[in-house]
């Protein structure tokens, strides 16, 4: 089946409809349901609800990673190369949505009993579950990624598109933080309610109804690279205030400055890796200008080779430092988190439907404007990944953010389950290990990121310039 073209679905540089909008963003908010609930708190439930130990789920995070690093350049040439009949990108988001769901209910099911039993079947299972989860999502965010940039080529309309995404992301994001630990708190027999711990995780999203709808304007006023100063050192100062107020007593006794400490630093975090994703169609689009081959999905998934190794990066050190520190699970101290099994295991039932429902409705909104001819098509190899990556300098700049950006995240949001959920049982040596893991680590991989982005090289002038000399080209 040919690819749609521009004739059919309208111009690839006009403006899309609301409806396409809310229709692509609707895919991150779907993602983030189901892979958030993972980033946030699957470490949590392996080490304190299924019986892991920290160093175990440690090592067994850095395997996963691995095995990304190794599939996701299949999974981008594979894409770029076929044109499957319900779309070239989207088809993925139902196709390989559905074993998705599956996998990452499967991730919170413990069939093992209680915390000592299953021994090495316990271990074989988290692995079988995790890596399949880890593959499938690939097969569905790499073709989202390259979505992105088939939808337009007009970079205000780029810069929507992201600011819709990253909103409906943040909607994922907040729901899965403040309601994952309420909604097991709910499901639990006896439970209370964790409050505080669901308003601290809920505000590392909540900044983004606020920011993400004026990143067009702020982008505006300040050019792109100011704008990751500003909110790079605007979420290191949140951090650098987090770090304190925990050092006063317990966090519990100073909650309200640790909410405005974590309002500070999720409002940093939220715009500046929010919109690095409106780099990926510039960097496409320079390929293009120079090569003439449109090919998204193997930029998409050079990116997601990167934000992989960034969460390999992230994903071993929290595991490392509980493990050096002598973390305490929820089995020997008092905490704040029910460990029900069957709580954990419903509540991503929950959501991983919720997840799955959505990424029909970005299938069923969006179409295709801007990819490849069939011709191109052909010519696509797995080695154009590493060609790419070398020849094309922005790519790589984005690629080093990419990697810094999300081993950032991945250490802060693996901890923030830890720095609320009874700190102040744990030895000192544990709880300076969880300070670090919330703000010290994140704090030096942000300042690693501003000097990355100082290096990118491509302005918005520059863009428009290239895409405009592409459409002259296509229309010659």
């Amino acid at each position: 089946m040919k690819p749609e073209s521009a004739s059919k679905t309208g111009s690839s540089s006009g403006r899309l409809g609301w409806l396409v909008r809310l229709g692509f963003g609707s895919g991150d908010l779907a993602q983030n349901l189901i892979y958030q609930t993972i980033s946030m708190y699957l470490l949590f439930f392996y080490t304190d609800i299924y019986g892991l130990s920290p160093a175990t789920a440690a090592t067994m995070f850095l395997v996963v990673r691995i095995v990304d690093v190794l599939w996701d350049p299949l999974v981008g040439a594979f894409v770029d190369k076929h044109n499957p009949r319900w779309g070239k990108y989207r088809s993925y988001l139902v196709l390989a949505g559905l074993p998705l769901t599956v996998l990452a209910i499967l991730c919170f099911w413990n069939p093992f009993g209680d915390a000592g039993g299953g021994g090495a079947a316990k271990v074989a299972y988290a692995y079988v579950t995790y890596v399949g989860l880890s593959m499938l999502y690939t097969l569905v965010n790499v073709p989202y990624g390259a979505l992105n940039s088939s939808l337009s080529r007009d970079t205000d309309e780029v810069t929507i598109l992201t600011s819709v995404r990253m909103f409906m992301a943040n909607v994922g994001g907040l729901a899965v933080s403040a309601g994952v630990p309420l909604l097991v708190a709910a499901l639990a027999t006896g439970a209370e309610m964790p409050w505080e711990m669901a308003l601290f995780m809920g505000l590392g999203s909540l900044p983004s109804f606020v920011f993400m709808p004026l990143v067009p304007a702020i982008k505006r006023v300040v050019g792109k690279k100011n704008m990751f100063y500003l909110f790079l050192g605007v979420a290191i100062a949140g951090m650098a205030m987090l770090y304190v107020i925990s050092r006063l007593g317990r966090v519990e006794d100073h909650f309200v400055w640790v909410c405005i400490a974590q309002f500070v630093k999720s409002t940093g975090v939220i715009v500046a890796t929010g919109y690095m994703w409106a780099l990926v169609p510039e960097v496409i689009s320079y390929s293009e200008h120079s090569t003439g081959k449109r090919i998204s999905g193997i930029v998409s998934a050079l990116t997601g080779i990167f934000y992989k190794a960034g969460m390999a990066l992230g994903g071993v050190v929290p595991g490392a430092i509980l493990a050096w520190t002598g973390y305490l699970p929820a089995a020997a101290k008092k905490s704040t988190l029910p460990a029900s099994p069957d709580a954990w295991f419903t509540a991503m039932l929950v959501f991983a439907l919720a997840g799955f429902a959505l990424l029909v409705f970005c299938f069923s909104q969006t179409r295709e404007r801007v990819v490849m001819d069939a011709a191109a098509t052909e010519k696509v190899r797995v080695s154009d990944l590493w060609t790419e990556f070398l020849r094309n300098r922005p790519l790589r700049i984005l690629a080093l953010f990419f990697v810094t950006a999300f081993a950032m995240m991945s250490v802060g949001n693996a901890a923030g389950a830890y720095f609320m959920n009874g700190l102040e049982n744990q030895t000192p040596l544990a709880q300076e290990g969880i300070r670090w893991l919330v703000c010290v680590i994140p704090a030096a991989l942000l300042a690693l990121a501003m000097y990355i982005i100082a290096k990118y090289p491509l302005s918005d002038a520059d863009v428009e310039r290239i895409n405009k000399e592409i459409e002259a080209r296509k229309g010659e």
